[in-house]
């Protein structure tokens, strides 16, 4: 029986989506606390946001989707953050103002919610033409497959 070799770029993409978020997420967290120590939370929030949205653009763009950033994507990549941004603004005033657990930890509990949206409106933008010609899911091992030819 021919052994297959699984491919799936959409996996891939997936993994180094998380680990480029987790970078993000560390610079992200790093500048919102550094900024707390002047601002109010929520604009330490926002502006945290910002900064690092641009960070996390180029990082996609390099090493999530392996593509050319151009301005046009770079134009739309806030849309990537729209959800993310209104998510995490929302539960961060949630868990600060309502549940009263503090503006510490808020922003990093709050955007566990958006990753899912990130990502498939990341991957729409990065990649454009990428739902017109499906990737295949399984092929055969070069080796196997010149042998059946």
């Amino acid at each position: 029986m021919p052994r297959l070799v699984t491919t799936r770029p959409m996996a891939r993409q997936i993994a180094v989506f998380a680990v480029v978020g987790v970078v993000n997420t560390g610079l992200y967290y790093g500048l919102y606390l550094l900024l707390l120590t002047r601002l109010p939370y929520l604009l330490a929030h926002v502006l945290a946001f910002l900064l690092s949205m641009v960070g996390s653009f180029f990082l996609n763009a390099r090493f999530t989707y392996r593509t050319r950033p151009t301005w046009r994507k770079f134009l739309l990549f806030p849309l990537t953050n729209a959800a993310n941004f209104v998510i995490t603004t929302v539960g961060v005033y949630v868990i600060v103002d309502v549940l009263r657990a503090g503006s510490r930890f808020a922003p990093l509990l709050a955007s566990a919610a958006a990753i899912p949206v990130t990502f498939v409106v990341s991957r729409w933008i990065m990649l454009p033409n990428a739902g017109s010609a499906p990737a295949p899911e399984t092929t055969r091992a070069p080796a196997e497959a010149d042998a059946l030819r």
